[in-house]
Parts: C-alpha cells; structure tokens; sequence
C-alpha cells in the first residue's frame, strides 16, 4: 500500500514516552499534523476520557505508543498493574477510534509476547507456540491481547489496523530509574556511578551469558513511518537490529563508552530471564526497511543524552 501523511492528523499516544517522542520527532518530517495529549488532557485506562478526547480530535491515524512499561523488577513486582493498565489503554483507544472512524491504526508490541524458548532468530508465526517467560508474563499477555485487539476490529469491521513488535529500545529520553528500567539504561547509570565513585567493580544481573537485541529509538520510530506509509495486513510485524550481544558483552561496551575501567562481576542470586530473544528481521528487511545506527554509536548517543538530564534521577 502507499498510504500519504501529507495532510492527515495522527494522533501520538505516549508521546512523552521514549519511542513515542522519536516517533512524533519523525512524522513531523512527513507533513502531517502531529498530534499528543499529556495525561493532563486524557487519562488512557479512563473510557470515557478517551472516547471524549477521539470525539474532539479528528484524527485520520493513530500510533499507539502508550503502554506502562518497565525492566524485570518492575514487571515481577507489580503484575497487577502490568497487566491491567496496559489491558485498559489498548482496549479503550482501539474500541474509541473504531467509533470515531479512525481508518489507519498502529499498535506497538513487544518482543517479550515470544515463548521463552522460542525458535532463534523468531518469526512472527512463533506467537503463542508455548510458555512465556515468567518474569514478565502479564506484560506480554497484555500485549498479545493488543495484538489480538487489532486483528479482531481488522477481520470483523475492515479496519486497517496493524501491529509491529520492536526488539529492546533504547536511546535519549530512556528511564534511566534503577528500580523500573530497562537493562540498557541500568548499565549505563551503573557504569557512570561506578566511574564516578571511583569504584574497583561494577555488578551486574545473572550470569551475563543470556543474549538480547537492541535497536536504537530513533531507528525504531524509522521503522514505524515506514509501516505506517507502507504496511497493510493481518499479521504483526518484527521491529528489530537482526543482530544480538550477550548481557556480558553489552556491559564491556557500555562500560568503554562511559569510560569505566574497574571490573564486571556478577549476583548470580537474580534471574536470567530468556537465555535467548533475537527476532527474525526478515518480514521487514524483504519490504526494504534496515536500521542506521550502530550499537556503539547508539550507546555514545544515550550516555550523552542522560549527562545532560541525569538530574532527573538523583
């Protein structure tokens, strides 16, 4: 397909996010009205704040990039709201513009919908072929449910709506908060605390051997314009790097980055979690679309952008 944005109205949901910024940043190239509403304007899990908000805005698309979101503690810690929040947001905005004849919709996965022990690199049909991974169950539930949401409104109305599911995001406007995110950003706050304490060692989760994909935000929000302007069809799609680093390898890069010199040890009393999540890159590499950043580069670009705002974590 060749849908054009010149012109239309898309609605950012969770633009105040990390992927939700880049990708507002991105469509503002594109010619299209860019538009976001702070929970100050809407709350998400709120029906009818939502249907209000759908009502009022005219929208011709919408990106839906709103999700609570967090590393392992946070998602083995508070399952409930993992799992609910994330439930209420989807279904309340896909029902909202179904009403309000919202026609072009993207929904934003996550690689965690995977089994634990899927197929490595995973295709997409991997979905629901066996268990989860435990530590982050009702996220992915959540999100499968999204998924499902998307393709339901799809088969029975003729919705264009689509999913695609990104690999680990990181880069500028990532939660570097040590008690919810991500590893990426752990490390590198870990890193420059160590660097600055003058400290002889760094610690690290698990054992350091699992293995995770990572693609820069701003690749990512790339990625979605392109499915956005491009994609048209009932299966979700992999958003990824089609590359993979150990835990333990990712911790040397950062840790050169950041100019940390001590060494890396590891509290083998926390959870490993998947030994493997690579996603299969090539649904979306066969329609033409690849990644421009470079793992290191794209470390250097997130250190320097959490330099300049680390106050907002101290």
């Amino acid at each position: 397909m060749n849908y054009q944005l010149d012109g239309k109205r898309v609605w950012v949901a969770g633009h105040r996010g990390m992927v939700g910024g880049a990708t507002a940043r991105r469509l503002a190239s594109e010619g299209c009205e860019v538009i976001t509403a702070g929970r100050d304007v809407v709350d998400l899990t709120r029906q009818s704040e939502v249907e209000a908000f759908l009502k009022d805005a005219r929208l011709d698309a919408i990106v839906m990039a709103a999700a609570k979101v967090g590393g392992i503690l946070a998602n083995d810690t508070k399952p409930a709201e993992f799992l609910y929040e994330n439930l209420m947001i989807e279904a309340n905005i896909v029902a909202a513009a179904h009403e309000n004849d919202v026609d072009r919709f993207l929904f934003l996965g996550s690689s965690c919908i995977y089994p634990k022990f899927a197929p490595q690199p995973i295709p997409e049909d991997a979905l629901l072929t066996g268990p989860l991974e435990a530590t982050n169950e009702w996220y992915a539930i959540a999100k499968i449910a999204g998924i499902k949401l998307a393709q339901a409104y799809r088969k029975q109305y003729g919705r264009d709506y689509i999913s695609a599911m990104p690999t680990n995001l990181y880069g500028p406007g990532d939660n570097f908060d040590l008690q919810s995110s991500h590893v990426m950003p752990a490390i590198i706050r870990k890193a420059h605390q160590a660097k600055l304490n003058g400290d002889k060692t760094i610690t690290v989760w698990g054992t350091g051997t699992p293995r995770r994909e990572f693609l820069h935000a701003e690749d990512c929000a790339d990625a979605l314009v392109f499915l956005l302007k491009s994609y048209s069809g009932y299966e979700h799609v992999n958003v990824g790097s089609g590359e993979d680093v150990t835990i333990l390898e990712l911790t040397q890069l950062v840790c050169e980055v950041v100019g940390f010199e001590g060494e890396i040890v590891h509290d083998l009393s926390k959870p490993d979690g998947t030994p493997r999540k690579l996603m299969s890159a090539d649904r979306l590499r066969g329609m033409g679309w690849a990644p421009r950043i470079g793992l290191r580069e794209g470390i250097a670009q997130t250190y320097d952008w959490f330099l300049a705002n680390q106050e907002r974590w101290q």
